[in-house]
């Protein structure tokens, strides 16, 4: 199974995630499309992190987009630094840890998507000011600059990409993971909520940048050791926080991996780095076995006197294993359902998008019977099931346990043939297997099974039995 594993020793953020892919052999050129709907562009380069070569991926304004950003940038000062978002550490989402533009690093990279391993300078300079910096040839970061929008302005954005389907899909689960850590932080509603540096262009490229790159790579499964935040403290715009940021903290919790605190005195993980990384990747203590194929190094903001600050990355072939699904939970309580109104929830709710639907009995107040609705979906699918399920039973409320995931194994239906009083008989037998291709379990379709039984009077327990043999014979 082709695995690719992050190393979270020293955070994460969206420019290391960009860096990190694009150095472990994914084509920057797939970003292009993100370059055509919005005013930036991606520089890609290499900075030497103490010895270590790593890809540095920076968002800049493109030519159109820095006509008047100095008269801009001077206007927003101020309201950037008031108008802080508790989502985030300080003034943006790619917070302290990281973003090369908010402590003054003074970058020289490439400015196309050229061999991403020429050596560059890389000065750092290791203070806070809040002044967007200028590589030498006058371009200007992204970040900081442009609008910030609500939750649904970004999805607008994102679809309107004409993005890969499976790309889509993850970009719009990565920003409804940031938008409901804002929206928890704010004690706001999801559609409500802006942004702010988290719907600006930057934090889109980034995000489906992100996504693009992954999907180049074609990896079927991805893990991260535990994510380190860093230490201390970060000014905000109500004060000052503990790092972790309040959205990490809150990303964290839904997430399948864990956090460990330092080895620094800085942020080293964002909010954007939560999120994309609370999606793709399932959680390990300790880097798997894989028989390595190539590795990666993305380069962060921070100079660190002996550490490298670098996500790395490892890319190979490991062990088969299930599959890793986002998924979200809806569940409605009825008291008032009529049998044939629940017995149509299965397929109603499945063309909707369901996975899966559940009906439980449940004793409701006063000790009247009722039932327990509980829908499995994809975060994307959530809102358009949650009404579909409203519409269907009258239900004035439909709960939602936030998104999390399941493991799934690969399915195939196998046609087989069986004999019976010298008759063949067709009987489909559903294989499940891990996601390296080894079957683990056997199961015949009852109803094709039933109509060989009714055919032939043989127990359909037993047709059942002998078609599952036959597949397994079969594999």
């Amino acid at each position: 199974m082709r695995t690719l594993a992050f190393d979270g020793r020293m955070g994460a953020s969206g420019d290391m995630l960009l860096g990190v892919l694009v150095d472990a052999g994914a084509d920057p050129d797939v970003l292009v499309p993100v370059e055509e709907a919005l005013d930036v562009r991606y520089a890609v380069g290499t900075v030497n992190e103490h010895g270590i070569a790593a890809t540095d991926v920076s968002v800049l304004l493109s030519e159109e987009g820095t006509e008047g950003s100095e008269g801009a940038e001077d206007a927003e000062g101020s309201e950037d630094s008031e108008d802080a978002d508790a989502f985030g550490g300080g003034d943006n989402d790619e917070d302290a840890g990281h973003d090369d533009a908010k402590h003054g690093h003074s970058h020289q990279h490439t400015h196309s998507h050229d061999n991403a391993h020429d050596e560059h300078g890389h000065s750092h300079q290791h203070t806070h000011s809040h002044e967007h910096a200028h590589d030498e040839h006058g371009a200007t970061p992204a970040e900081g600059h442009g609008p910030h929008r609500t939750y649904p302005e970004v999805i607008e954005i994102v679809e309107s990409m004409d993005l890969p389907a499976a790309v889509e899909a993850d970009t719009k689960a990565i920003f409804r993971i940031l938008g409901e850590a804002e929206a928890a932080v704010h004690d706001t509603d999801l559609t409500e909520t802006a942004f702010h540096e988290v719907g600006a262009d930057d934090a889109i490229a980034d995000v489906v940048g992100v996504a693009l790159l992954l999907d180049d790579l074609d990896v079927e499964r991805v893990v991260t050791t535990p994510l380190s935040t860093g230490g201390g403290s970060e000014p905000m715009a109500h004060g000052e926080y503990p790092v972790p940021a309040p959205a990490v903290a809150e990303i964290a919790a839904a997430a399948d991996w864990s956090l460990r605190g330092g080895p620094v005195e800085a942020e080293l993980l964002t909010p954007t780095g939560a999120a994309i990384l609370a999606h793709i990747a399932e959680g390990v203590e300790a880097l798997p076995t894989l028989n390595v194929t190539a590795t990666g190094y993305g380069a962060g903001g921070y100079d660190f006197p002996g550490r490298p600050n670098v996500l790395r990355a490892l890319l190979g072939d490991g062990s088969g294993g299930l599959t890793r699904e986002s998924i979200t939970v809806l569940e409605t309580n009825l008291d008032d359902a009529t049998p044939e109104e629940l017995g149509s929830l299965q397929r109603t709710l499945t063309e909707a998008g369901a996975r899966d639907v559940s009906v439980l009995p449940a004793t409701m107040k006063k000790s009247r019977p009722g039932h327990l609705v509980k829908v499995i979906v994809r975060p994307e699918d959530a809102e358009r099931v949650a009404h579909r399920l409203a519409m269907e039973t009258g239900t004035l409320g439909v709960r939602e346990h936030g998104s999390g995931h399941r493991w799934i194994a690969e399915r195939e239906l196998l046609a087989v043939s069986i004999e019976i009083d010298d008759e063949r008989h067709e009987v489909a037998v559903k294989v499940a297997s891990d996601d390296a291709g080894e079957p683990y379990d056997y199961s015949a379709e009852y109803d094709d099974a039933l109509a060989v039984a009714e055919a032939t009077g043989v127990p359909v327990r037993d047709v059942m039995r002998r078609a599952e043999d036959a597949a397994r014979s079969a594999e």
